[in-house]
């Protein structure tokens, strides 16, 4: 492994099917003030809402809410959450929902005892927190982003149609603990259930299509890798299966919480272009990078063939023999176009009514980051997202 660097997750995880009755080892450990936070009512509906509502109120808890959280957060109703946050003088927020929950909370911690504007500070200049932040705990409900043990958030501003994300440098920005429920997920709809699938593919992908060393880090992720696609292709089919659905949760977490990026240089393009996408569309975020990933791929693929070819052998049990390294990599991504076909996820961002007059538009939203096989500037973006329509 190449460079240097250091690792540290406090985030505290419940795992399991009676994993909630640990909230009541938590609580006590924060003040009388909790703020709910919560999506579209879903929580309500199931009866997860009851549960945790229970639980505050047998640990004396003073309860506000922030209800309403939208999948892709946006900034005026990350300032609405600030405000109730600040009225309450919040101890801790309480995240029941998906990822988009758990990341708005984020963003509603390290704001609330800041006088600067969120979006300037920290989705524009990408400044780190100057002042004390309100602690996170998650109840998880859907699988994907990873948020529930990292210290990432997503914030979109719908009036310049820019989805940013910032991952915090701060390690007290993650959540202090972490409750993952397998049956939680298994109220998902079928669509989003295959988004999140996806997103956690791709969050492994990126960290993993980049540097040329022989690193731990790259054996980590072909076998998270593995288990996704063999899980994934159960629940599919079966979306009640509880081992499918514990082993997707578990690698969700796992795909994101940054140690499979330890020791190299990750490529997020393909979230750079998905969330462009996303900005413009409201879009799910899962099947915005569905939707960019195999250009996006195919694109860069002759620049780091080599390990293009290794994913086609190690995760798709492609056969080598006889055949070129160009072929050979070319059939892993055909063995994942067949699997991402299976799973039933947006192939083509046309679909999310992008036309070809929007493409200028979506690059001139989409951040170019460094860490890939090739550089990217202003045209190989417009290339990717032309043959993503």
């Amino acid at each position: 492994m190449l460079g240097n660097f250091s690792y540290c997750n406090p985030t505290k995880l419940y795992f399991g099917d009676e994993s909630l009755n640990y909230l009541n080892t938590e609580l006590p450990k924060y003040g009388k003030n909790v703020v709910l936070v919560y999506g579209g009512g879903s929580i309500k509906k199931n009866g997860i809402y009851d549960d945790v509502v229970k639980i505050l109120k047998d640990n004396n808890k003073n309860i506000a809410e922030i209800s309403g959280v939208m999948p892709n957060p946006t900034l005026n109703k990350l300032y609405e959450g600030i405000k109730i946050a600040r009225n309450h003088n919040a101890d801790l927020l309480l995240a029941v929902g998906g990822g988009s929950v758990c990341d708005y909370s984020k963003a509603v911690s390290v704001s609330v005892n800041c006088q600067e504007d969120p979006w300037e500070k920290y989705y524009l200049k990408f400044e780190e927190p100057t002042c004390e932040t309100i602690p996170v705990g998650c109840v998880l409900t859907m699988v994907g982003t990873g948020s529930e043990m990292n210290a990432g958030s997503v914030i979109t501003n719908s009036e310049t149609k820019q989805k940013i994300g910032h991952v915090f440098a701060d390690e007290k920005i993650m959540p202090r603990f972490s409750i993952l429920n397998p049956k939680y997920t298994m109220t998902l709809p079928h669509y989003q259930m295959v988004s999140g699938i996806y997103d956690i593919f791709n969050h492994i992908c990126e960290q993993y299509f980049s540097g040329d060393d022989d690193n731990t880090s790259d054996y980590i992720s072909e076998g998270l890798m593995r288990s996704l696609i063999h899980s994934s292709k159960i629940a599919n089919k079966d979306p009640e299966n509880y081992e499918a659905r514990s082993n997707i949760m578990w690698t969700a977490t796992w795909a994101l919480n940054t140690l499979v990026a330890k020791g190299k240089p990750p490529d997020w393009m393909v979230h750079m272009l998905g969330q462009a996408v996303g900005g413009y569309t409201n879009a799910t975020h899962g099947m915005t990078l569905a939707a960019v990933s195999l250009p996006y791929y195919r694109y860069i693929m002759p620049f780091g063939l080599e390990k293009f070819k290794r994913f086609a052998i190690n995760v798709w049990n492609v056969n080598p023999q006889g055949k070129s390294d160009g072929q050979i990599a070319e059939e892993g991504l055909k063995a994942m176009e067949s699997w991402m076909k299976e799973l039933g996820v947006v192939m083509n961002i046309s679909e999310f009514g992008v036309t070809k007059e929007m493409i200028e538009n979506i690059a001139d939203v989409t951040i170019i980051l460094k860490g890939g096989y090739k550089e990217f500037d202003r045209n190989d973006v417009i290339k990717v997202l032309e043959e993503s329509l």
